[in-house]
């Protein structure tokens, strides 16, 4: 507090424009300002790491030989890429053999019906052949399926991780031929304590910063573990609100900041601290509160410190709903009229006087 107050003389000596000696009734011209209201907030710093939002492990949907691989480790490919294929020869000959039974079948159940409809044919023998050919073509289908199968398309944006196969080799289904890292959103991966995470329903708003770029990113909740880990840390999921930036990759370190609510309410208000000075008389600080008269009252306050933008953190004695005078303060009496100063003056360099 000491330090402030000598800001504040400070500060005031650098405002001053002249004597002190001045009758009440001299109209003296101020500048005036509001005291911003201050969010009664604190901020939690952890350390996290940039994140995938999914890794995916990825494979054919039929087994078979590997015939191409399209891909590398660390492709960046789309959504609906071809990334490798099967030996589809085989599978290929099946749907060819089915599609001839299928197409004769077919033929026959038209005959069928036309018998049917001469009666020549009883009804029951007509429901057989057009079942018949409703069970080949789904067979029919189950095979062009797997045909399909045979080519393997990304189902994401990502980069590709791992490619675990080479051409020539045997697969099975499911067998994970790829690991990708779906990139369609970041996210950012940090652990809390038990003293943080109570305080959790009072996470007010998040942000993020990463080496190389100097803006904090604005994040979102995604997921707070539930669970505690052996070391009683409990895992916190953020998302960014807007777009990533490219030069964000995964497994890159992040520190992530947690805006976190007050639960005193505390009325706090900024001011300049020009506007602050010091009364002799009563040994405080004080700043001049305009009137609707336009004179000046002395009002005494408490400060706490100053905020980021080093400005005078008042907690007693003033509100955001009246109008002080930034410029000025120390060539002025109690209950003197004033003239407000409503833009710059070429003469007025600083708004010091």
């Amino acid at each position: 507090m000491k330090r402030l107050i000598t800001m504040v003389i400070v500060a005031g000596t650098l405002c001053a424009c002249g004597g002190t000696s001045h009758e009440n009734s001299e109209i003296r011209s101020v500048v005036l300002t509001e005291p911003v209201l201050l969010e009664s907030t604190h901020v939690i710093n952890r350390s996290g790491v940039v994140c995938e939002a999914h890794t995916i492990s990825l494979g054919f949907k039929t087994a078979g030989q590997i015939e191409r691989i399209h891909v590398q480790e660390g492709d960046y490919i789309r959504r609906g890429q071809l990334l490798a294929e099967l030996d589809a020869a085989d599978y290929r000959l099946s749907v060819e053999a089915l599609q001839i039974q299928y197409d004769q079948l077919e033929d026959e159940v038209a005959r069928t019906k036309q018998l049917f409809d001469q009666k020549s044919v009883s009804a029951n023998d007509y429901e057989k052949a057009v079942a018949g050919l409703k069970q080949l073509g789904v067979q029919l289908q189950v095979n062009k399926n797997k045909l399909n199968y045979t080519k393997l398309y990304a189902p994401t944006d990502g980069y590709v991780q791992n490619v675990n196969f080479s051409p020539a080799e045997m697969v099975d289904a499911g067998t994970a031929l790829f690991t990708l890292l779906d990139v369609s959103h970041m996210e950012v991966v940090a652990d809390i304590p038990v003293g943080e995470y109570g305080q959790r329903d009072r996470f007010a708003r998040f942000y993020c910063k990463v080496a190389g770029i100097e803006e904090e990113l604005p994040m979102k909740l995604s997921s707070i573990t539930p669970k505690a880990d052996g070391n009683q840390l409990y895992q916190l999921r953020l998302i960014f609100t807007e777009q990533p930036d490219k030069r964000l990759t995964a497994g890159m370190n992040a520190e992530i900041g947690i805006v976190v609510a007050d639960t005193a309410s505390a009325h706090r208000v900024a001011v300049p601290l020009c506007a602050v000075f010091q009364d002799n008389d009563e040994n405080k600080l004080c700043v001049w509160v305009f009137k609707q008269d336009s004179t000046v009252s002395k009002q005494p306050v408490v400060l706490n410190g100053t905020d980021a933008e080093g400005r005078a953190v008042v907690v007693e004695g003033l509100t955001d709903k009246e109008c002080i005078v930034r410029a000025g303060v120390h060539v002025l009496l109690e209950g003197q009229r004033v003239r407000v100063i409503e833009k710059s003056s070429k003469t007025n360099i600083g708004e010091l006087l």
